[in-house]
């Protein structure tokens, strides 16, 4: 796979502007500031407003044409950074693709600590159930702690008896709070963003005292049978490399459907920079192409059973 020029300057880039900050960092608040990422102009054609369901807060986002296919975005930061706002090139770009986008603020850690961020995105989604948005046309998709919440979502309306979403993407998701995978260790100095060591110290802002294997938490140790069919974008340098690839393995043991690509040299979160790295642009556009395609083969599958 050809890997592009902005694509290596943005590792060294953001070795020197994250990393070297982040490293060692105990403090919640100096975290955030060190992680909220540089301001976006939203694109003409693409319309933000604020939005409530389930009592969350949080942001809809919707393109000139907005189509039947509602995507639910949970943002990444870790659990106790970032915002739906700080992740609207992600969220305008979907919209932008046909995407009806709800983006929830889920509360943050360490102020409110697990299960609160489970405990929103719940609500949020049966918020969008009670609109009037059918969970056969409904995707969900997250990057980092947002991808593992992701999973986290669908354990816990699974175990509610509540209609799933037909689909999920997921960007680097953080599987593993309790940072066992080999990757931790073998990319530490390879990754841009994130010292291996410190990565299971910073879960502890949003686990407090749970254990770091409570599958709510960490979705990589769950039962994860029954789950839509996923996919899975990582970069083969990341320290959460790992938490994707055995995820990928479990979920397919587990009789899901798991598509996994490892992209070369890409930093964490890569996807927040669509404007910026044309690999943020494809791993979008693919993920557009697979979500897309599975609300219409359940819509097929819909009216088969409706005629029948």
């Amino acid at each position: 796979m050809k890997v592009s020029l902005q694509a290596r300057l943005s590792v060294w880039l953001l070795k020197w502007r994250v990393k070297r900050r982040l490293k060692g960092v105990r403090d919640y608040r100096v975290a955030r500031r060190i992680l909220r990422p540089d301001p976006y102009k939203v694109p003409s054609g693409v319309e933000i407003s604020p939005i409530r369901l389930g009592g969350v807060f949080g942001e809809q986002v919707k393109g000139s044409t907005p189509g039947d296919a509602v995507l639910l975005y949970l943002h990444g930061g870790g659990y106790f950074g970032c915002s739906a706002e700080s992740h609207r090139p992600i969220t305008a770009f979907y919209a932008l693709h046909g995407f009806r986008v709800f983006a929830p603020d889920y509360r943050l850690a360490p102020e409110n600590p697990f299960p609160a961020a489970v405990d929103d995105a719940v609500a949020f989604y049966r918020g969008l159930l009670g609109a009037g948005y059918p969970a056969n046309r409904m995707v969900v998709a997250g990057e980092s702690a947002g991808g593992g919440l992701t999973l986290s979502l669908m354990l816990a309306l699974r175990t509610a008896g509540t209609a799933l979403p037909v689909a999920a993407a997921l960007f680097s998701p953080w599987t593993d709070l309790a940072a066992t995978g080999d990757s931790i260790r073998t990319n530490s100095n390879r990754c841009a963003m994130f010292i291996g060591s410190d990565v299971a110290a910073s879960a502890r802002y949003y686990l407090g005292e749970t254990d770091p294997r409570n599958p709510l938490a960490s979705p990589l140790y769950a039962d994860l049978s029954g789950l839509p069919p996923l996919l899975i974008h990582v970069g083969a340098d990341e320290v959460l490399r790992d938490d994707s690839t055995r995820l990928a393995e479990r979920a397919r043991a587990a009789g899901v459907s798991a598509e996994l690509k490892i992209w070369p040299v890409v930093p964490h979160a890569w996807q927040l920079v669509p404007h910026l790295i044309p690999e943020a642009r494809q791993s979008l556009r693919e993920s557009v192409a697979f979500l897309h395609a599975r609300v219409m083969s359940a819509e097929s599958i819909k009216k088969a059973m409706a005629s029948a």
